[in-house]
């Protein structure tokens, strides 16, 4: 065998390299899409690496958090912040609600040393959202410095961190940008730096550290890289953020609400002890819905007759504790389709059927169609 027919090519080997101009053209486009003048810093890593890092970036034993959990990131985000030294006070509310602004300024109220809060935006795990815009008033009004995750929400909602004012808020493409799980981004308020900036704990020549990209790559122009860029990742984030260009992100948010509202719809149709996670409409998520599956029923076998037919259907139980109890519909991304939400319903209800529930199939995908051509 020759030498040359060894050669291993493929076009995804042979690109030219990322250049610090087109990191930077990315990044102004994913800033465009929050509708920020804030820095974005698009990092080299999934989610949890800003998330993390700008928790650590601003957090230490001077600092007083409220951390809001409404699902599991909410808790990591305590455990972070405890681990910095941050004295945490926590509001934790049922997983199948939202917090509120009247929860937040009491905690204010309560304890007037918060400097700090986190929150989540829209717990995908849980299938609820928070309304930050009002949360965010209070924040303001007390001066503390807010943080967001926002990697859920981008693109099934509206992520406005100016108009919320929201210092630190990140975002992932994986969900319903229908983007790549392998970059993110975090916009940061000038308060947001001068707080890392002040804080001796923050992670310097770090793979967390957002200082190194303010001092290394925001302050110089953004002219020369701090390290080789994941390319294809952000190929991807590129492409990703022109096809929701293309579409619209107005038409892309409505997508999503109209599958969360179908799903909805159709998930209490169908009946058979199903009945949606989260008990209101207006705390429910769009970029995916949960549901309670009947009494005696385990939901992770559930899933199981429901992907029988079709594995490729967005469908997962619950995690953790919630596994035997909830259903999880992804409709996000290229997934947030009538035909999607029609699908995974029929799934489901042929697996209540299967288990000796009673279920509506065509009063389900009526449901589905009705709420679908409502919205539109």
């Amino acid at each position: 065998m020759s030498e040359e027919s060894n050669a291993v090519t493929h076009p995804f080997l042979d690109l030219a390299p990322l250049s610090a101009a087109h990191f930077a053209s990315i990044e102004d486009r994913v800033a465009r899409l929050l509708s920020t003048e804030q820095d974005v810093v698009i990092t080299q890593g999934e989610a949890l690496l800003p998330l993390e890092g700008a928790i650590r970036g601003t957090a230490g034993p001077g600092t007083t958090a409220l951390n809001v959990i409404t699902g599991p990131y909410g808790q990591t985000f305590g455990d972070w912040l405890r681990d910095c030294g941050a004295t945490v006070i926590d509001i934790v509310v049922p997983f199948h609600t939202a917090v509120t602004a009247a929860q937040v300024r009491a905690a204010f109220a309560e304890h007037p040393s918060i400097d700090f809060v986190s929150l989540v935006h829209a717990e995908a795990a849980t299938g609820n959202t928070n309304p930050v815009a009002e949360i965010g008033e209070v924040v303001r009004e007390h001066g503390a410095l807010f943080y967001l995750d926002a990697v859920a929400s981008i693109g099934a909602e509206p992520v406005l961190p100016d108009a919320w004012g929201v210092d630190l808020c990140v975002i992932g493409a994986q969900k319903a940008m229908g983007g790549p799980a392998g970059v993110s981004a975090v916009s940061v308020s000038e308060r947001a730096w001068a707080r890392m900036a002040a804080n001796p704990r923050a992670p310097r020549r770090s793979y967390l550290s957002l200082l190194d990209w303010k001092e290394r790559w925001v302050d110089g122009g953004r002219m020369a890289l701090l390290h080789a860029p994941a390319q294809l990742e952000m190929l991807a984030l590129e492409a990703c953020v022109e096809r929701i260009e293309g579409e619209g992100l107005g038409a892309v948010m409505d997508r999503h609400a109209s599958a969360a509202a179908a799903t909805r719809a159709g998930a209490v149709a169908l009946g058979g002890g199903l009945e949606p996670y989260v008990h209101r409409a207006e705390d429910a998520a769009p970029v995916a819905t949960t549901l309670r599956v009947p009494a005696g029923t385990d939901a992770t076998v559930l899933v199981a007759r429901a992907l029988t037919a079709d594995p490729a259907l967005p469908l997962v139980a619950g995690g953790g504790a919630l596994a035997k109890e909830m259903i999880r519909v992804n409709h996000y991304g290229p997934d947030a389709t009538r035909g999607v939400v029609h699908s995974c319903l029929a799934a489901v209800g042929a697996a209540l059927a299967e288990s000796g529930h009673v279920v509506d199939l065509e009063g389900a995908r009526r449901a589905v169609t009705e709420s679908w051509s409502g919205r539109g």
